[in-house]
């Protein structure tokens, strides 16, 4: 059937946020605390194993305290934050930045679009197809979208926060459909979770799943998501 709309994941699919290594240095120096690339290093690796960077790694293990919370932090801005600054204090850093850390991960500063992200969504505008971004997520996302010059190409924002439902959650992408004013069958999703993202299935949506890859490793993934389109 002929696809008239698209769903995008945000992170890692059409936006990659900056390194655990980055996002520390960035904190420190806006900070005024003086560390060493050494120090700089070893916490920003124990940060990565916490899983405390979202949109970055998932920890490698949740401690039993935070296992209530991580599973519904996508549900509430309190709760999202929560479970992130929680996650942080599992790395034991010798600074007291966790807010900072958590405040640092939603400016636009700290995500960088994909290559072919402006190209494919401007590709899509042009052909009349309309877009929403559907994102389990803690936070308004749209100043990011902004400050690289992207809202305007966006239809629609489905927030799981705002929304009170997260992917797998048929409930969302149906919002998003309703949004775009196009039935499921006519609605393609684009993400990178192979369990999140590929829930839009359930409600009879087409999927095209791209790796969460490293900015600089996936210059041109979306493109395929034009083949798709008649």
């Amino acid at each position: 059937m002929t696809i008239k709309a698209c769903m995008f994941d945000f992170s890692g699919t059409l936006f990659r946020v900056e390194s655990c290594e980055r996002w520390l240095r960035a904190v420190l120096a806006d900070e005024g605390i003086a560390a060493t690339d050494a120090e700089v290093t070893s916490y920003a690796q124990l940060l990565n194993d916490a899983g405390a960077l979202p949109g970055g790694a998932w920890p490698r293990t949740i401690p039993p305290h935070l296992e209530r919370l991580c599973a519904a932090r996508d549900l509430g801005a309190a709760q999202h934050r929560a479970a992130y600054t929680g996650l942080s204090r599992t790395a034991a850093l010798p600074w007291d930045i966790h807010d900072a850390l958590y405040d640092r991960h939603m400016t636009p500063d700290a995500w960088r679009p994909y290559p072919d992200t402006a190209p494919v969504l401007a590709e899509l505008r042009g052909r009349g197809v309309p877009v929403a971004v559907v994102s389990n997520i803690g936070w308004d996302l749209r100043p990011v979208f902004r400050a690289h010059g992207l809202a305007e190409l966006v239809d629609a924002f489905v927030l799981s926060y705002e929304v009170g439902a997260q992917k797998p959650d048929p409930r969302i992408f149906r919002t998003a459909c309703d949004l775009l004013g196009v039935p499921p069958e006519r609605t393609l999703m684009v993400g990178d979770d192979r369990r999140a993202d590929a829930g839009a299935a359930a409600l009879g949506c087409s999927v095209h799943l791209v790796d969460h890859l490293p900015v600089a490793d996936r210059p041109d993934a979306l493109r395929g998501v034009l083949g798709l389109l008649a």
